[in-house]
């Protein structure tokens, strides 16, 4: 779809509102609701202390009520925040990005206010904090920066009275982690009586289905109430075989209709590692099997079926080959599809309970608490473990067509290859790097979470303040475990000189060399391998705070001055607990070589335990201030209103911060106000980040010192030609207890238009423009294994080396490789030493779009008209020192103009952060009835990271999908509604993962039906 297309589609869903429905029913709140709400509940809008405050009409709030998040559709938390155009993309996702044990997996879902990235949005639950989901994960924004996030599956979907989203920086309120705003959820309390409910759904054409049961009770007494919600979810899983485009890694066949991408290579994802293993008898002379080359001068060799050719037949029309796969050309339909018989999304059965009280234990005292329970099992069919490591096998192993004569036990060896030459009679050890270990069987990950919350606390009025106090204890749990293979038992297993050692010669199946082992090891010798890893990770939050407030201080020429004051100390704690195999304590020594790897298991990088606490405390005070009153008629000003505000805290791990906040409403004349704000912010860095001890990841990039020697020897012509790529690299990465916290300032302005001078019978309206800015300074990134490697190369131009890049001594291939450059002779990258660092300052700006319109009880019925829009505008960031004296170096000449750098002068756009994102919808309700359709429009984006044959990226197409629902109340208080989602069943569009689960949710059409029942 072209930008024209685009935009022309954008206009369509705004002006086809009145045709859009009520399934993301969503209102920008402007602030007159927010006042209206603070009027009839005597409640507390997020972005104030100040009870009944009118500051909140200085603040951009999208406020949706208990039918408006039933009319969405959504059963779980990241659903309801998916409908909020201002949510950025979800980081945290299992049908998106690799789901390795370093992942957050199961059921979770990240919170992303404005694309900001995870960890600056704050959430709170009844005004006050949420406990931070305890795993933590390096996002595409941060490489592998492990960041946190609140869980949105954790939220009580179906127990909300209300969400509240603060679209203005709140740092000074509500302290670190509002950067980009806050996220308040609501709970359900005070209910008298007894309802249940129940809904069944499921995506059309998919194996996922839902069933989730919810129960409401509550008992008024004469001084008090006691509620309790319960919830229980079930959704079983989303299968990759269910749709095409999730159905193989092969997505060329889905390309294949423009031009431009059709046959083009890279969008065939299927892996190089697969149960044809990659081996080598290193470099030596050429082996031959009577008369016939079975390795090549690397000591290279593979296994294939004889249709892909043959050099020695070992039966069941396999062949042994000299050389390793090419699986870019000959032997490109033997790479292993992962999408075979996997899981897109796990299968989820979630619970949660709160209970919620009151007590007036005097008529100016209350005692109020909370008590929440969450929990959630989910269970993901991933693909079969890989070996990413080297490992020798020895010359015993039963299977080893190079193995000895005859073994210890004098029994003669019927798997050596006959007529050898140039291997020993005791046979040689076979080094083996890319392989699969596909006759173990899939990883079933198994993903426990919990999440609970105890708060106990009183309030009350005192000499006409209102006062509030309460002491919080929340943790969670989350624990990881999925089947991997230990080193040493692999090891030990493949030295066996029996039938029961492990067996990685005999390939797959010839029928579908992609998937599958027909000639699996032992049962024995895969029960001896194979062992659950476990990831076990808690974060805990205790908190007590004291808040005071009125809204009559004192008062001035406008009316009354309004202030809040509060306290809190508070204590967070993280642990992540890793599998005894990869944190330090059982390693890995091969028997062969005596090299040693920290990590036991297969595929995964040495990662050590890390734990971390500190305490925190923080005060703030707050003003409303009334500046101008409509008593003063003043022309052109009828009411002025501030907001003034100020937070400091106090790190026990960093030290102390203060910020600032400013906010102003200004009313022109009756129904036009003019709104803006002005705030600094600021984000600790998280507990991982500064406690983390040296841990290991796999990384990848382009040696392009190495491409210069090609260059140079006229191997290529240019360095898109190279092929120096590095895989495998470890890239070390450590804490950094010096970190600085991330600072923003947060700048809004904007326009409320409320046209009185409509007549009342064509309905109320409310129209908003805001237009907003975030700058962050001292970022938390790395310089990452690509810069890395392209310092290293500047370096080595200038006769230097880049100390940070660990490469091997190097071999005579390499010195071969360098001879006549002129270059020194680099070996080959072992590792690249990194740590984690304040860097790359951001800007993000955009554009907030909402209408809201109304009609009340005529002979029709009652309408409502919502429409909320969100644009992004800039999104840039400043690559660092570093970056810029390479992109310096590169336009100097002093390295190749071919070194590609990274590019983050515009990210909107790019992989994700569509650039407009537009919600309307429709409700209507008259008598029993209710119905309502809505439109959720997504712009789209491009992935430049895959090219067409005219090198332009491919361009994710903007999606609009169209909801609806209709609704029946039976005289006996019993409700039964039917709805979709994506009625036209549009899907998520076309992207080089088959679709990006970042930003579009992996299904199409979904129907479902709910029953409730009130007594």
């Amino acid at each position: 779809m072209n930008r024209h297309s685009k935009f022309a589609l954008l206009a369509t869903t705004a002006s086809a509102v009145t045709l859009m429905a009520a399934g993301g029913a969503w209102a920008q709140a402007e602030p007159i609701a927010a006042e209206q709400a603070a009027q009839v509940d005597d409640i507390v809008v997020v972005g104030t202390n100040i009870r009944g405050a009118r500051t909140t009409a200085a603040l951009p709030v999208v406020v949706a009520d208990r039918e408006q998040i039933e009319a969405t559709g959504a059963s779980t938390g990241d659903e309801l925040l998916r409908t909020i155009p201002q949510m950025g993309d979800v980081q945290f996702d299992s049908s998106s990005g690799a789901q390795t044990s370093n992942s957050a997996r199961g059921d979770v879902n990240s919170v992303n206010l404005r694309s900001l990235g995870v960890g600056n949005t704050l959430v709170l639950l009844n005004g006050r904090r949420v406990v931070q989901h305890p795993t933590s994960q390096g996002t595409s924004d941060t490489g592998t920066v492990p960041v946190l996030s609140y869980n949105s599956n954790a939220i009580p979907v179906a127990g909300l009275e209300r969400l509240e989203v603060l679209l203005d920086g709140a740092a000074a309120i509500y302290g670190a982690d509002a950067v980009a705003g806050v996220v308040n959820t609501v709970l359900r309390d005070n209910i008298d009586g007894l309802s249940i409910s129940a809904r069944y759904g499921g995506a059309e054409g998919t194996q996922m289905r839902d069933f989730e049961t919810n129960l409401f009770a509550g008992k008024n007494f004469d001084r008090g109430n006691v509620s309790i919600f319960a919830n229980y979810a079930s959704r079983s899983a989303l299968w990759a075989s269910d749709q095409d485009f999730t159905r193989s890694d092969d997505l060329r066949d889905l390309f294949s209709g423009y031009p431009d991408f059709a046959g083009v290579q890279s969008l065939d994802g299927r892996s190089s590692h697969t149960p044809w293993a990659r081996l080598s008898v290193g470099s030596r002379a050429v082996i031959r099997s009577n008369g016939v080359a079975v390795t090549n001068a690397a000591g290279a060799f593979r296994y294939q079926p004889t249709s892909f050719g043959c050099g020695v037949s070992v039966g069941n029309d396999i062949c042994i080959a000299s050389g390793n796969h090419n699986f870019n050309t000959t032997n490109r339909d033997m790479r292993y599809d992962t999408r075979h018989d996997t899981t897109v999304r796990p299968s989820v059965e979630r619970m949660n309970i709160f209970l919620t009280g009151r007590y007036d234990i005097t008529p100016d005292v209350e005692a109020f608490g909370e008590i929440g329970y969450y929990s959630a099992s989910s269970r993901a069919v991933q693909p079969p473990v890989v070996n990413l490591n080297q490992i020798w096998i020895p010359a015993s192993n039963y299977y080893n067509p190079f193995g000895p004569v005859t073994f210890a036990d004098g029994t003669l060896n019927p798997n050596r290859l006959p007529g050898l030459t140039g291997v020993p009679t005791g046979g040689l050890p076979v080094l083996m790097t890319n392989y699969r270990f596909v006759d173990t069987g899939f990883q079933v990950v198994k993903v426990d979470n919990y999440q609970a919350r105890l708060l106990g606390g009183l309030r009350g009025e005192w000499r006409g303040f209102n006062w509030e106090s309460a002491l919080l204890y929340s943790e969670a749990k989350a624990t990881d475990s999925s089947p991997n293979i230990n080193m040493t038992a692999l090891q030990k297993q493949l030295a066996l000189s029996t039938p029961d050692a492990y067996n990685p010669f005999s390939g797959g199946c010839v029928g579908t060399p992609s998937y599958g082992d027909c000639s699996p090891s032992s049962q024995a010798a895969i029960d001896a391998i194979v062992f659950d890893m476990r990831r076990v990770s808690k974060t805990t939050l205790s908190m007590v705070d004291f808040k005071l407030s009125r809204g009559d201080l004192f008062n001035v020429p406008a009316g009354q001055v309004g202030m809040a004051f509060g306290l809190e100390a508070r204590r967070e704690t993280q642990s992540d607990d890793r599998d005894e195999n990869v944190d330090g304590t059982y390693t890995f020594t091969d028997m062969v070589t005596g090299e040693k790897n920290p990590s036991n298991v297969s595929a995964v990088s040495p990662n050590p335990d890390t734990k971390g606490s500190r305490n925190v405390f923080s005060t703030y005070i707050e003003f409303a201030v009334p500046v101008i009153s409509p008593e003063m008629n003043i022309p052109l000003v009828q009411r002025v209103d501030l907001q003034l505000a100020g937070r400091y805290e106090h790190y026990s791990d960093f030290g102390s911060v203060a910020k600032p906040k400013i906010a102003a409403a200004w009313d022109v004349i009756d129904g036009v106000r003019v709104r803006g704000s002005y705030s600094q912010g600021f984000r600790a860095p998280n507990l991982e980040q500064t406690n983390a001890t040296e841990y290991g990841r796999l990384a990848s990039g382009v040696d392009y010192v190495r491409c210069e020697a090609d260059l140079r020897a006229g191997r290529i012509t240019n360095f898109a030609q190279c092929s120096q790529n590095t895989s495998g690299v470890s890239l070390l990465v450590a804490g950094n207890p010096d970190l600085e916290p991330e600072e923003s300032t947060n700048t809004s302005y904007g326009l409320v238009l409320q046209p009185h001078f409509i007549p009342s019978r064509f309905g109320t309206f409310t129209f908003t423009i805001d237009r907003w800015r975030i700058e962050q300074e001292k970022i938390v990134g790395l310089l990452g294994a690509q810069t890395a490697l392209a310092l290293d190369y500047l370096y080595r131009m200038q006769g230097q080396t880049n100390t940070l890049v660990n490469r091997r001594a190097p071999t005579p291939e390499d010195i071969l490789l360098f001879d006549g450059t002129g270059l020194s002779p680099a070996g080959d990258v072992v590792s690249i030493n990194d740590r984690f660092i304040n860097l790359q300052p951001q800007t993000v700006s955009g554009l907030d779009l909402a209408m809201n319109w109304s009609l009340r009880r005529t002979r029709y019925g009652s309408f409502t008209v919502n429409v909320n829009a969100s644009k992004l505008e800039q999104f840039t960031r400043d690559p660092g020192d570093i970056v810029n004296e390479l992109y310096a170096a590169r336009e100097s000449g002093a390295i190749n103009a071919g070194t590609t750098l990274p590019d983050p002068t515009q990210l909107i756009g790019q992989n994700g952060r569509p650039e407009w994102r537009v919600n309307a919808s429709l409700t209507w309700r008259k008598g029993p009835w209710r119905a309502g359709a809505s439109s959720q429009y997504v712009s789209g984006f491009d992935q430049p990271g895959l090219l067409g044959a005219s090198g332009s990226p491919w361009e994710v197409d903007g999606r609009q999908t169209i909801n609806g629902y209709v609704d029946y109340a039976f005289p006996d208080e019993t409700r039964v509604r039917l709805g979709a989602r994506d009625l036209t069943n549009e899907g998520p569009p076309l992207a080089d993962n088959g679709y990006r689960g970042t930003v579009h949710s992996p299904w199409g059409r979904y129907w479902y039906i709910t029953v409730s029942k009130t007594f």
